[in-house]
């Protein structure tokens, strides 16, 4: 039991760290907009507010609501060849390797290297960053396409996972893009440094972890050998990295890319995807806040739910199953298959709100699902080339990246 509640706190580690985050940008929103209305209705009527300490909240107020500049204000730097685009491209280069072995999609070093680095405002770097991370994710799935799975007869990448994840990946990513457009620049830069802080110092202390694990098994292991009187004994080997087929057996570690293709469900992967664009592009033409606005937003809905619903619904009467985990992949109950859908909506907010991949989220709910390593960084990969791609999309069609740079 104690086993299960540790498995648990640890998958939900990162759900309170973005929670908390959304949860003090919601005070913030909502703070602001009151006292800002409050000062408006007391310069509307000429009267004057509580004493000077409501003259202090005005001033504070006027600071963070910047009514001169609260609209939308871009910062491009014009695209030219100096000592910033080297260090960026240099920084570039390493975030999009770090992040494809994490299949986190590295979107934690490209903000903060366009908005220091390059000059770009905080939602601009949110909105390039995601055409880096796709870029980076479209190279890593092309070359993940052609690997098998590390221990058994399958592709590297789990298909029914990723049918169970995306379409509320793309769902989230929906969100995220809209809270981009409402939510001002400090809030985003507050968002960021928060969940930069919690996230960091999670994969910090969880690197620890695994260092004292291997320490230790490596150090049983020289134990072991010493007690051999010829010195030899057994080798040092990392911990499992994922289940075994009760039939051993040779496993091929590459395929070609038309072998590794499960087709069907990569078909309702492309479906999800292309109904979002064809969504998107309509939306674009419709008047803000309109019916047709709204109706169109919604729609959005049954696309992601009845994708997901048919794989969730499939997983739990045991009609499919998440291969990678082996003879345990049929096991799963209702609230478990909503807690992964959950994430799912979670990790694509956050990446199109921050100009994250989500993989951060994905990654360890794949770990914690039971999932290999490989898989998971695979997996989550292949599910953010989708959602990344659309969110490129969105953010194009809001006119809030300059081309040249993405």
């Amino acid at each position: 039991m104690a086993g299960s509640m540790g498995k648990w706190r640890r998958a939900f580690g990162p759900l309170f760290t973005v929670v908390w985050s959304f949860a003090l940008a919601s005070i913030f929103v909502s703070a602001e907009r009151s006292l800002k209305l409050e000062s408006m209705s007391h310069n509307a009527t000429g009267t004057s507010p509580r004493g000077s300490d409501s003259d202090l909240l005005t001033s504070v107020l006027n600071f963070l609501w910047q009514g001169d500049e609260s609209g939308y204000q871009h910062i491009w730097p014009d695209l030219e060849f100096n000592w910033k685009i080297v260090v960026g491209s240099i920084v570039g280069f390493f975030g999009a390797a770090f992040g494809s072995v994490g299949g986190v999609g590295g979107g934690g070093i490209f903000v903060p290297m366009l908005t220091l680095i390059i000059g770009f405002d905080p939602k601009s770097a949110t909105a390039i960053s995601k055409c880096m991370i796709m870029g980076a994710a479209v190279s890593t799935v092309y070359y993940n396409l052609k690997l098998r799975h590390p221990t058994l007869d399958m592709p590297i990448i789990d298909y029914d996972l990723a049918v169970l994840i995306q379409p509320m990946l793309m769902m989230g990513i929906s969100i995220g893009v809209a809270f981009n457009v409402l939510f001002a620049d400090w809030m985003v830069t507050v968002l960021l440094i928060v969940l930069f802080i919690g996230t960091s110092t999670k994969a910090f202390l969880k690197g620890i972890e695994t260092w004292k694990k291997e320490t230790i098994m490596k150090k049983e292991a020289e134990k072991r050998s010493g007690t051999n009187g010829n010195g030899e004994g057994d080798d040092y080997k990392l911990l499992p990295s994922g289940p075994r087929s009760n039939e051993a057996k040779d496993v091929d570690e590459t395929a070609t890319i038309l072998e590794n293709v499960c087709w069907k469900e990569f078909g309702l992967l492309s479906f999800v995807w292309v109904a979002y664009l064809a969504l998107q592009i309509i939306k674009n033409y419709t008047a803000n806040c309109s019916v047709m606005y709204w109706v169109v937003n919604l729609l959005q809905i049954p696309v992601s739910l009845g994708v997901s619903g048919y794989e969730a619904v499939s997983l739990y009467k045991g009609w499919r199953k998440i291969g990678s985990k082996g003879e345990t992949g049929t096991n799963f109950k209702v609230h478990q298959l909503l807690t992964y859908c959950f994430f799912g909506i979670l990790a694509g907010l956050v990446g199109g709100l921050l100009g994250l991949g989500g993989g951060f989220i994905m990654g360890p709910l794949f770990l914690e699902l039971g999932v290999p390593p490989q898989v998971s960084s695979a997996t989550a990969t292949f599910a953010m080339m989708f959602s990344s791609s659309m969110s490129v999309v969105e953010y194009y069609l809001l006119k809030r990246f300059p081309v040249p740079y993405g």
